[in-house]
Parts: structure tokens; sequence; C-alpha cells
């Protein structure tokens, strides 16, 4: 029986994944890997990187092999259009065609959006950054499989000044807060389903400490924090929390959650994506 493949699409240009290394991270297609080799031993797990103008991209044939397909977020913003943006959506397009189940973080979410013919545009009442506070379940969500376990109303890992503004034919909205009406979504088309999150249940909260030093200056001019000072502070708090999340003094101090603490909870979206998803895809095409 051949080992699970699955595979990771990065969403980030070379530079960017470079200079997220260069303030202490990894690239968001490592961390994503890692977390899919460990909810499922054994898996072989590719990556591509369509906002690099040189890389071969897998076709149709290719990506219907795979038994998975995850997409990153990224810094990149589909309304600045360019190469980088066109190249993943031409591919997301592609294979939402195959039938290979599609999950999607943030940037994954927005390409699976306009890929299958919806809209994103820059969320008016700013960026989310940090967690996203009160999301909400909708009646949809409560019954999908995508939430089993979870909590009706959730804190998760959040970056993003964007947001879907119009859904694609064939979306149902699973969860809502008050920065954004589309905090998570399933996507049918004729031939796949893909699921997509606002939000990273992936980043453990070191490279949400990494991000935040990364584009700091940004969140300073935005009116999150006050100087590089209360930046640092900040991402040490994380990168503290990362290590001993039973720290309690800081998780209240933030007001951070549980589900979000504890690994298991924060990664529920995408273990279930394989359970409820990747499995039956690959029992149904006689893999496993």
């Amino acid at each position: 029986m051949p080992s699970p493949r699955l595979l990771v699409i990065e969403g980030n240009s070379p530079q960017t994944m470079a200079e997220h290394v260069s303030f202490g991270g990894v690239p968001a297609s490592t961390g994503y890997s890692d977390l899919l080799r460990e909810l499922l031993p054994g898996a072989a797990v590719d990556i591509c990187h369509p906002a690099d103008p040189g890389a071969v991209l897998p076709d149709g044939q290719s990506l219907q092999g795979y038994d998975g397909i995850a997409i990153t977020g990224s810094s990149l913003h589909i309304y600045n259009g360019g190469a980088a943006v066109t190249r993943q959506i031409d591919l997301v397009r592609e294979a939402l065609t195959t039938g290979t189940p599609l999950f999607g973080s943030c940037w994954g979410l927005q390409i699976i959006t306009v890929a299958a013919g919806g809209v994103v545009r820059k969320n008016p009442n700013g960026r989310e950054i940090g967690f996203g506070r009160g999301i909400r379940l909708t009646a949809a969500g409560r019954q999908h499989p995508m939430y089993v376990g979870k909590l009706d109303v959730f804190n998760a890992p959040t970056v993003h000044l964007d947001e879907v503004e119009t859904l694609p034919p064939g979306a149902t909205v699973l969860a809502s807060n008050a920065v954004s009406a589309v905090q998570s979504v399933e996507i049918r088309t004729p031939e796949s389903v893909a699921w997509g999150v606002q939000y990273h249940p992936e980043y453990p909260l070191r490279e949400l400490a990494t991000i935040v030093r990364r584009i700091g200056t940004g969140l300073i001019r935005e009116g999150f924090f006050a100087d590089e000072s209360d930046i640092k502070t900040f991402a040490q708090d994380l990168d503290t929390l990362d290590t001993d999340p039973d720290c309690k003094r800081l998780s209240w101090r933030h007001g951070i959650s549980r589900n979000v603490l504890d690994k298991k909870l924060r990664v529920s979206e995408v273990a279930n994506w394989m359970e409820y998803q990747v499995l039956p895809m690959r029992v149904k095409r006689g893999r496993g």
C-alpha cells in the first residue's frame, strides 16, 4: 500500500520566506508540512512554490495523485495582482477540478475563494493580528465535521488584512466574528470539496511572535503597538507561552485561552480535515 501523499502550496514569495527566516521563523510550508506529517505519520509531503517565477508546478494529473492539498498563508494581496498571485489562482482552480480535498489557511482560504469565483478585498475593519477573538460557529458550522471537538465560540492564532467579500457558488459559511463575517467556509465545486479558515490553526505561538517582529513597524503605524519596546515585550511573551503554555500569568494577561494553548485543540480543524476528507478520499481512490 503506498504511503499517503500530500501537497503543500507555499503562498509566499521567496523574498518573504527569506525575510521570515532571518527573523527566526520557518517558512510557512515547512511548518505546515511538519504538522501534516505529525498528524498522519508516514505521509510523504511535497511542497510547491507558485510565487517563485522559476518554479515548476504540478499539472492536473499530478494534483489528482495527491490525497490532500493544503495552502499556507501569505503576505501577498490578491487585489494587487501580478504573476505571483495569478499563478496561485490558476493552480488552485486546476486543483478544484481534480477531486482532491483542499484546506486553506488565511491566504489559502482567499485563493480558494477567488479560484472558485468569489471576491477578496482589504478588510474595512482593518487588520486582525495575534488572535482572532470570539470566532463563533454558524448553525452549519456546529454540524460540520471540521469542527468536531471544537467549542462553539473560540479564539485562534490570526494575522490578516484581507477578507472574503463575495462568496463563490457552492460556499457555506461555517464561522464568523466581529472582524470578518467569513472566518471559515466550505466550498464545493462539481468535482471537489475545499475547507478554508481565515485564521491559522497551524501556527504555534513562536511563529506569531516572528511575524509580529517582522512586520512591527507597520503594526505601530496601525496603532497595535506604541513602539519597538512594546512589540518586543509582546513577542517575548508569545515565545514564553510557546515553551510554557501553562504560564497563567501571560495567558491571563493576553486573554489566550486553552483552545489556543492546547495544541490538539488548536490544530483540530486540520486534523479533522485529514480524518473526514483526506483519508476517505484515499480509500475511495483505492490507495488505503
